[in-house]
């Protein structure tokens, strides 16, 4: 497996908090299954603004000790980018990275309200030849309220990533009930811990293959696990399935608070 979303260098971020708890968490990861981890520390401007070489200085002097503590584990270098109109520049500047320095892009959103440039700001990133894949889809709360723009965004080019803990109930119900309705309509395209703390996502791993594969069985378990995130890496197109309107039943919409 691949883990397409992390945050595991120390402080950069609002992830690790030390050097130890980086290795911890990678000693977690390989626990778990994993064989590679993406570090896709936050990008935010005015907040989070570790550009891409210094990074990139983290993930070798990283590598490096776990090959002489003979772990096998490899790390990427990406970014999580904060939604924003300038997000071409910041990549051209060398403060944000595409993934692996290919020509995906992990992007997330505000939390709680949809940009009013959304649409714009993906045909920009289309037009340079990028291809934008939207964090975690599932816990943003206009989505649960409208989960049809997800649909839209992936007929618009968009992919998705959504986070291991949300089938298990870790970011609430009603992330738990969207996701697996993006899960069963092939509206999710990979899977990322999205890690942030020992001891949290990666321990949990078994459980949530379990959950993932009474959705969407085993085959489809590894496009999302390890196919679709090696693709990537590799800079390669993907092949995936036409995702399917949503159409959420009446007691879904009353257990997500839409009745």
């Amino acid at each position: 497996m691949i883990d397409m979303h992390s945050h595991i260098l120390p402080n950069i971020d609002d992830g690790a908090k030390s050097i130890e708890d980086t290795f911890q968490m990678i000693r977690e990861a390989e626990r778990a299954g994993f064989e590679a981890i993406i570090s896709t520390s936050h990008y935010m401007e005015g907040y989070y603004e570790t550009d891409a070489p210094e990074r990139e200085v983290w993930i070798n002097a990283i590598y490096e000790k776990l090959q002489e503590q003979k772990t096998n584990i490899k790390l990427y270098l990406g970014s999580e980018i904060y939604f924003s109109e300038n997000i071409i520049s910041l990549l051209q500047e060398g403060k944000a990275s595409t993934i692996n320095d290919t020509n995906y892009i992990l992007f997330e959103m505000p939390l709680n309200a949809e940009p009013m440039n959304l649409y714009d700001v993906i045909y920009e990133m289309l037009q340079y030849e990028l291809i934008p894949i939207l964090a975690h889809p599932e816990r943003y709360s206009f989505v649960q309220k409208e989960p049809e723009l997800i649909y839209d965004l992936i007929q618009k080019g968009v992919y998705m990533q959504s986070n291991y803990g949300s089938i298990i109930g870790q970011y609430g119900k009603k992330a738990q009930i969207i996701v697996k309705k993006f899960l069963t309509n092939n509206m999710i395209h990979f899977l990322g811990s999205d890690v942030h703390r020992k001891n949290s996502v990666y321990t949990h791993i078994p459980e949530i293959l379990r959950e993932l594969e009474d959705v969407v069985g085993k085959e489809k378990l590894k496009e999302l696990t390890t196919d679709n995130p090696k693709a990537v890496l590799q800079n390669h197109q993907l092949d995936v399935d036409e995702p399917i309107p949503i159409k959420l039943s009446l007691k879904e919409k009353i257990m997500m608070g839409l009745k």
